[in-house]
């Protein structure tokens, strides 16, 4: 920060995953109407917010590479248009600390810009509603409604439409990118017909992680086709993902390339990435846990 002092505002961004993405009609504007059980995980970036004279954005991190800290940054689109919104001068110092991989399906630029949101209001002490706030982030994209929320929920619509989910167990997940960034546009570009709706089987209350990751495995990914397609060695990390002992479920998250295995425990979980790491030391492969929200 300017005075190498301790932010004022300190937010976590969450990895935000989406344990199955149903694509269930396309709109007459090209826009997809999504269904989608999202949770989100301890991995995490960090965004630190302080006063300052204009609006400034730093950008450092083990993930940093690659993203714009101009303009073009959703965290900087967030913070004019939330200070449009509310009649302010958009005025602070951004420190972004990425930990989250760029274009990976884990919706860290959504979750980048919700967590300013957030922060702003509170360096800004705006009378801003949360409902309101989902407003605002939705305009920017269709993640940053859930990511706002930042707690399991179903989310339909365009993104608009959240619905929360309890009693779901705790995840032990194996997080896994080949390191091929695949940007959102061009996987759906690539879907192809035709759309069904979701039809997912009753869920009995609390379940084990098993009887959850069973209950899953009866749902997909809509789009791990079509990035299957862009980016092949997704099929291969799927394939060592559920070569791994312990593995429950692997699925690709999001619009990829990033793909998860749910485990039975942490020890299965930790033993697992350190075989992967020693097979793939190239790949980005982070063991984290996703709340379940009981």
């Amino acid at each position: 920060m300017p005075d190498g002092g301790e932010p004022v505002v300190v937010e976590a961004a969450r990895a935000k995953l989406n344990l199955d993405l149903l694509v269930t009609a396309r709109r007459p504007d090209g826009r997809h109407e999504l269904d989608s059980l999202v949770l989100f995980c301890d991995l995490a970036d960090r965004v630190e917010l302080r006063p300052a004279e204009g609006l400034t954005l730093t950008v450092e991190g083990p993930t940093a590479e690659g993203v714009p800290n101009d303009g073009g940054n959703l965290v900087l689109r967030a913070a004019r248009a939330l200070a449009e919104a509310a009649g302010v001068a958009p005025r602070a110092a951004i420190r972004l600390v990425k930990e989250i991989p760029v274009a990976a399906g884990l919706g860290g630029g959504s979750s980048d810009a919700a967590a300013t949101l957030r922060g702003l209001r509170r360096l800004w002490g705006l009378a801003i509603d949360d409902e309101r706030l989902r407003d605002i982030g939705l305009s920017l994209g269709a993640d940053l409604p859930v990511c706002l929320y930042g707690r399991p929920a179903r989310m339909r619509g365009i993104g608009e439409r959240l619905d929360p989910v309890r009693g779901l167990p705790d995840l032990p997940l194996l997080l896994v990118n080949p390191g091929r960034p695949l940007a959102t546009g061009p996987v759906f570009r690539a879907l192809s017909g035709p759309f069904r709706a979701a039809a997912r089987p009753p869920l009995s209350p609390g379940p084990s992680l098993v009887r959850f990751a069973v209950w899953l495995a009866e749902s997909r990914n809509d789009l791990e086709p079509p990035a299957r397609r862009l980016e092949p060695e997704i099929g291969r990390v799927l394939e060592e993902l559920n070569a791994l002992s312990g593995c429950l479920l692997a699925r690709m998250s999001g619009s990829g390339a990033t793909c998860f295995g749910i485990f039975g425990d942490r020890g299965e979980l930790e033993t697992a990435a350190l075989l992967l790491r020693r097979k793939h030391p190239h790949w980005w492969i982070r063991p984290t846990f996703a709340r379940g929200g009981h």
